[in-house]
């Protein structure tokens, strides 16, 4: 073989190892994003409904599977859990915590709901259907928001980590970290699974915050201002904190703490 055909070989190689490497990326447009350090997408939205919510609820975890939606409500002496009729916002079934605990996010992981608290370091399993108690496990540090990848429970505890939990032991098996600006984006909180990208809220904002599950990159944000306007709350703490997701049929679903309503949404490119 020639010099010239070496030098070929070796550079026709090299060019399809580097195509290789960007196909494997999460998806074309993240790698773009990636190699050309493009801005993550900002959203809006618009209200395709609303219905009535619990006023007295400071949600700080909701779900919606299997045409069902549960939610998590959380403070010392009022924290539960309880199965949601979505149209009326009646309580259809609820289960009380103790007093010393303070409800946080929640997550449905093969028939089983699991129930954070804040500082507590404990958590709960129940049956999804009836809500009663199957079991309790333990955490290292706060718990804030639970969802789930079909594999592992993925928690944050208000920093900018959020760390990955075999639902069967509780151990830990990973965790990413979420900067901006090289920044840690911490208040990270109530979280919910959508799509391959983990939902965020960002405590004390109206924005919610899209994240790569592999990475810890940001892939997009969701302005949510004036979805319900901070002078008709009823508190400094009635701030956006829920989010479920509709799987089946595509629907997405956001409430706050102390809110007299929940809202299903449409994103929209800002």
């Amino acid at each position: 073989m020639s010099k010239t055909s070496k030098v070929f070989l070796i550079s026709t190689l090299l060019l399809l190892i580097g195509v290789i490497a960007f196909l494997s990326c999460n998806t074309a447009k993240d790698a773009i994003a990636k190699f050309f350090s493009i801005p993550a997408p900002i959203y809006t939205y618009t209200i395709v409904n609303s219905w009535p919510h619990d006023p007295a609820s400071f949600t700080e975890g909701l779900i919606y599977k299997n045409d069902t939606l549960y939610e998590s409500a959380g403070r010392n002496g009022s924290s539960s859990l309880r199965i949601v009729d979505l149209t009326t916002g009646a309580v259809k079934t609820q289960v009380d915590l103790a007093d010393q605990y303070f409800a946080e996010g929640i997550d449905l992981l093969n028939g089983k709901i699991f129930q954070l608290t804040w500082q507590s370091q404990q958590g709960f399993t129940y049956d999804q259907n009836s809500l009663t108690q199957l079991g309790e496990f333990s955490y290292k540090g706060e718990g804030w928001g639970l969802t789930d990848d079909s594999h592992s429970l993925i928690m944050s505890n208000g920093s900018n980590t959020i760390t990955f939990l075999d639902p069967q032991t509780f151990e830990v098996e990973r965790t990413i970290n979420v900067y901006v600006d090289k920044k840690p984006l911490v208040d990270l909180n109530e979280l919910e699974y959508v799509k391959g990208k983990i939902y965020a809220n960002i405590w004390h904002t109206d924005k919610i915050v899209q994240i790569d599950p592999r990475s810890g990159a940001i892939l997009g944000w969701i302005d949510l201002t004036g979805l319900f306007p901070v002078e008709q709350r009823s508190e400094k703490e009635a701030v956006l904190n829920g989010i479920a997701y509709d799987e089946k049929n595509h629907r997405l679903f956001v409430t706050g703490k102390l809110w007299p309503r929940l809202f299903e949404i449409r994103l929209e490119l800002k």
